[in-house]
């Protein structure tokens, strides 16, 4: 009988009765926490504009007519398969057309070779010029006297026969 918890019962209430207060007092914390008005959180609008991913990839195109029906973004360009034109294709759809060139970088040898090419086409241009002034100089020039030549004047002798000469 000794160690019923019953028979103790005046000994320990104060002390139960302290932690049932605690607990209740946490509770009505609690109750008047959650009826209190929270802070309502902010409503987020995310808004996220994604960048085409395609623009630095190469687009080809076998014509025209293909670069025309396709819709783009921004300034993107359209390269033949040949990769000998390329079209440009802005947001309006307008469209400009360029020839591509290969560039192939010359060594010396090129260049002295391509230097004595041009020489030697110069010098066919003045052999050329050369042949067509030749006929120029082939006419007779017998018919024609010179007005510009003075025939010296020492004698009578002399002059009849430079006169008779010509």
């Amino acid at each position: 009988m000794y160690n019923n918890p019953y028979m103790q019962s005046g000994y320990n209430t104060q002390a139960n009765l302290d932690r049932i207060n605690a607990q209740i007092n946490e509770l009505e914390k609690m109750r008047t926490q959650m009826q209190q008005p929270q802070p309502q959180p902010t409503n987020l609008t995310q808004n996220f504009q994604l960048a085409p991913t395609n623009r630095d990839v190469i687009r080809y195109a076998g014509s025209m007519e293909e670069v025309q029906r396709d819709m783009v973004i921004g300034d993107t360009p359209y390269f033949s398969k040949d990769m000998s034109v390329v079209w440009i294709k802005n947001v309006k759809g307008e469209i400009k057309t360029y020839e591509l060139k290969e560039i192939v970088p010359k060594d010396n040898k090129d260049i002295q070779i391509e230097m004595l090419q041009a020489q030697i086409n110069e010098m066919k241009g003045m052999i050329e010029n050369a042949r067509t002034n030749d006929e120029y100089v082939n006419e007779s020039t017998e018919s024609k006297e010179s007005s510009n030549v003075s025939v010296p004047r020492t004698g009578t002798k002399k002059q009849k026969q430079s006169t008779g000469d010509i």
